[in-house]
């Protein structure tokens, strides 16, 4: 080019170079940037519902995980969730005469290559993946930890604080004890396991730390326990004016007798109100077959809400100090993940 800076050196000529960043997808950033005059902060998340299925080998499994991962990035999601305990298919391939617990003590086995598997693909497709919740020992206990996976390759966990009944009959799994919320770039969430969502105080502690999002992996057997969680889980998102999105296992492993059947059905739910679609949810999969929802969240949306809302729970809620009060002990866990963003 000629003329474009004055360099009497050159003559007047000069060079202009640009090296493209190959990692850039500019779909994903339109979704999540803001334009100047309208300031709106969007996220794009996926919520898969996994289908269990016997297996024949550990290459069987990644097939089926590499489904979920190209179709968050197909359709440039920024979040990708799956459900609590989905690693459990890995059971068929497990020698038969096992008992439940000492089958959970062989999936805990398989934790080095989960979180390799889950680490590549999050750094391969730039997404942030809640990878559901894995059985992990430590110091001779089982713990059901949930591991959020980053673009950049870190990995960080939250692990599971309720137990319920038939966990600790069947894989004598021990109950976590700190409250994680996660400071990505593009949004404040937080992870709260199956059971964990049930239980309204965790959840408005977490909304107190500046939580927009839970997500919920979730594992239940028959329809009433789904629904024990998708109930809760819709309080959760209308009482703290934020999105909740659970994910959930559907399918059958014959002959497994802890994980004989799966009902499921993942949905993303809002807070409920004028801003918000009328039944408080805003995307929601067909029950019991291999899919997954897609839906944009709109977070200036929530900011809004708690300001202007038809009522305004978060402020509300102080008003009756004399009667009862939240105290976390200990405090909440804030984890910034990264500086980058998309």
């Amino acid at each position: 080019m000629i003329d474009f800076f004055g360099d009497r050196s050159s003559m007047d000529y000069c060079t202009l170079l640009e090296m493209t960043n190959p990692d850039f997808k500019p779909e994903k950033r339109k979704i999540i940037a803001a334009p100047l005059r309208k300031p709106v902060r969007k996220v794009r998340v996926c919520a898969a519902q996994y289908m269990m299925r016997p297996l024949k080998s550990w290459g069987d499994f990644v097939r089926n995980i590499r489904f979920f991962a190209d179709v968050a990035d197909e359709y440039h999601c920024h979040f990708l969730l799956l459900p609590e305990y989905f690693t459990a298919e890995l059971f068929s391939i497990m020698p038969p005469y096992l008992d439940s617990l000492a089958a959970m003590r062989e999936l805990a086995k398989f934790t080095p290559k989960y979180i390799d598997l889950f680490k590549d693909l999050a750094t391969g497709y730039k997404l942030y993946i809640i990878a559901g919740s894995q059985p992990v020992e430590r110091d001779g206990k089982l713990y059901n930890v949930a591991h959020l996976f980053t673009p950049t390759g870190l990995i960080h966990t939250q692990n599971k604080l309720h137990i319920t009944p038939s966990e600790r009959l069947y894989f004598d799994i021990e109950p976590g004890e700190d409250i994680r919320v996660f400071e990505t770039p593009i949004a404040k969430i937080a992870i709260q396991v199956c059971y964990d969502i049930e239980f309204p105080e965790v959840a408005r502690l977490i909304k107190r730390s500046g939580a927009d999002i839970i997500f919920v992996p979730f594992s239940t057997g028959e329809r009433k326990a789904y629904y024990r969680v998708r109930y809760t889980a819709q309080a959760r998102a209308v009482e703290n004016v934020m999105y909740v999105v659970i994910s959930g296992n559907v399918g059958n492993l014959p002959n497994i007798k802890s994980y004989l059947i799966n009902y499921g059905q993942s949905v993303i739910f809002t807070p409920s109100d004028f801003a918000f679609p009328m039944e408080a949810k805003v995307g929601e999969a067909e029950p019991n077959i291999e899919t997954v929802v897609i839906s944009d969240l709109d977070l200036t949306s929530l900011d809004q809400q708690r300001e202007t809302g038809s009522v305004r729970p978060l402020y509300d809620v102080h008003v009756r100090p004399d009667i009862y009060e939240l105290i976390a002990k200990p405090p909440i866990n804030i984890i910034r993940t990264e500086q980058t963003v998309f």
